[in-house]
């Protein structure tokens, strides 16, 4: 472990950057995750940070120490808490830092169940959206070119892990992807504030992919054109619509009720 305290020195200084730019997380191809438990998760599933930077306030805390435990001593930098406070926007509880390669998904046209995010713009929005694919079993999240960078420390915060237990792959073309899709006579639903079918009454069993639009405007037209269903969510009178990611929530897990449903039948 080596100790720290400038801002000067070269790894600490390089991983200060990135959380400072989102340009330099592009250009890098790294990205910084923040917590034990996010890091606990990149280390089970993927492996060790580096370098891995935690706050000597945070060294007599035993869950990391059993972080500690699973990555190299010449990974980890100690420096003092106020060291990250000055120079991060970070929250006060970030005082466990890792710099890790950010992954590069690639769109599959074999996975079973596909989440196709289009124009999300809100960070806060892309997390909670790929925090509730995860637990609903999505195989692949994936983004259109205008999203939020699905890799930024905001949607990572609000994601809570879940981008090391599903596929996700950016800057994908939708409506190309879908038509591959329906192409080998998968299903396609396209969720639309009104005008669609009641969800509730639409099938949603396997090679199945829905469509989530933008905060305000929705989906392109030409994607809803692309699939082959449009699905509305029933709600109480006087109500426009549902925000992106409580719709996510609600059209994903029907599709895990029908899902269960097949299989215990």
């Amino acid at each position: 472990m080596q100790r720290v305290v400038s801002p000067q020195n070269p790894r600490l200084r390089a991983a200060l950057a990135l959380i400072a730019s989102s340009r330099e997380r592009r250009k890098t191809g790294r990205c910084v995750l923040e917590g034990v438990h996010l890091l606990q998760v990149y280390v089970q599933r993927v492996g060790a940070p580096d370098p891995l930077i935690v706050a000597d306030e945070a060294l007599a805390n035993d869950e990391v120490r059993a972080l500690l435990a699973r990555v190299p001593p010449d990974n980890v930098l100690a420096v003092p808490a106020r060291l990250l406070a000055e120079h991060t926007a970070l929250p006060p509880h970030a005082n466990v830092l890792g710099v890790v390669a950010t992954p590069r998904g690639r769109a599959s046209q074999q996975a079973s169940f596909t989440l196709m995010l289009e124009d999300v713009q809100d960070p806060g929005n892309v997390g909670s959206i790929l925090r509730t694919a995860a637990a609903a079993g999505v195989d692949q999240v994936l983004l259109s070119a205008t999203c939020a960078f699905a890799w930024s420390p905001k949607v990572l915060r609000a994601a809570q892990g879940a981008h090391f237990l599903t596929g996700i792959a950016e800057d994908v073309d939708l409506v190309a992807w879908t038509a591959g899709l329906r192409a080998r006579k998968g299903r396609a639903v396209a969720t639309v504030a009104r005008g669609g079918a009641d969800v509730y009454t639409l099938p949603l069993t396997t090679p199945l992919a829905i469509a989530i639009g933008n905060e305000g405007a929705g989906l392109s037209a030409a994607l809803v054109d692309a699939c082959d269903l449009r699905a509305t969510i029933p709600m109480a009178a006087d109500n426009e619509s549902l925000n992106a990611a409580a719709a996510a929530a609600a059209v994903l897990f029907e599709a895990v009720r029908q899902r269960r449903s097949v299989k215990h039948r």
